[in-house]
């Protein structure tokens, strides 16, 4: 059994080589049972999580990610999400690999916005704003700059010490990167414009979106969690990663279904469908597209599979 930490994870999943094999598994489908969520009692302090997503294609490995998230951990600058991978053979059930789970998670999260992106956003894209200053923030650039010529960042946070440091981490030559605290003029001014926060009120206003820019939501993914308004999904063409996922958990999805501004055959198709070319991406060079992602397990697995595929084969390159 191979044991891949965090560093070792980030390493061997490049955004190139895990967007396409993200396209390559929701082309094939995979098993998935619902994911098991159970709160835990924690004495004196919030209630903890633990979260258990499994997936698995016959024949091929099996996979099963555990993660617990504990939301007092945060005041005490300990990471509020830890866990794990486990990738079994499933043809002999034997344990594959153990891997970091967080560092899969946001990994395999960033590569489904690339993945959506490569389909969604004008080809020509060149102007990013990331909304967030998270962990999910840098691997969200490094994601989208993979499929699209991006040139320009912009990183706005609520915290604007922490978008600072965050721009001046990940500036280069070939890819600039700055802080800004004017949030309305930057998303008048991106080509995509990404979110990866914890809001429970929408940051990103409608009548802000150019004609043409892609809107990437990743932070809501509970139903009470809102990153965009209203007026910003009824000027979209909509995407989901998975329609079961999205009417469940996503707040930016739930909440306009519940108002009656969305109904659910206003979403145009899921990542399924533009993997699989039975529904159509970006339409037009002014249309708004918008992409939401909760995750899902078939992601995970799939990343494991190219982590462990890139750890093996670098191990059997150095021996030669």
């Amino acid at each position: 059994m191979r044991v891949l930490g965090y560093s070792e994870v980030v390493a061997a999943l490049d955004p190139p080589s895990l967007v396409e094999a993200l396209r390559q598994m929701f082309r094939a489908g995979a098993q998935m049972p619902a994911c098991h969520h159970h709160a835990i009692p924690v004495p004196g302090r919030a209630d903890a999580s633990l979260l258990v997503m499994s997936a698995w294609q016959a024949g091929r490995e099996i996979g099963v990610k555990l993660l617990t998230i504990f939301p007092d951990n945060a005041a005490r600058q300990e990471p509020s999400m830890t866990g794990a991978y486990l990738l079994f053979d499933g043809n002999t059930g034997k344990t594959l690999a153990l891997m970091d789970g967080p560092a899969l998670t946001l990994r395999r999260t960033a590569a489904a916005s690339a993945l959506a992106a490569s389909y969604l956003a004008r080809p020509d894209c060149e102007r990013l704003l990331m909304v967030g200053t998270g962990a999910l923030a840098a691997h969200l650039i490094e994601a989208h700059a993979s499929v699209r010529p991006i040139v320009n960042v912009l990183v706005w946070g609520r915290n604007p010490q922490k978008a600072e440091r965050l721009a001046q981490r990940l500036n280069r030559r070939s890819l600039r990167v700055a802080a800004t605290a004017d949030l309305a003029n930057a998303v008048r001014g991106a080509h995509i414009v990404s979110c990866a926060t914890l809001s429970q009120a929408p940051l990103i206003a409608g009548h802000w979106l150019p004609l043409g820019v892609h809107l990437d939501l990743v932070g809501g993914f509970r139903p009470e969690m809102r990153e965009a308004d209203d007026d910003c999904i009824r000027r979209a063409r909509i995407f989901v990663d998975t329609r079961a996922g999205a009417l469940a958990d996503a707040g930016d999805i739930v909440q306009p279904l519940a108002s009656g501004v969305l109904r659910e055959d206003d979403i145009a198709g899921d990542l399924f469908d533009l993997a699989r070319g039975s529904r159509a991406g970006r339409r037009y060079h002014d249309q708004i597209t918008l992409f939401n992602s909760v995750g899902t397990a078939l992601e995970d697995l799939a990343a494991a599979r190219l982590a462990l595929h890139h750890v093996a084969h670098s191990s059997a390159h150095s021996t030669l």
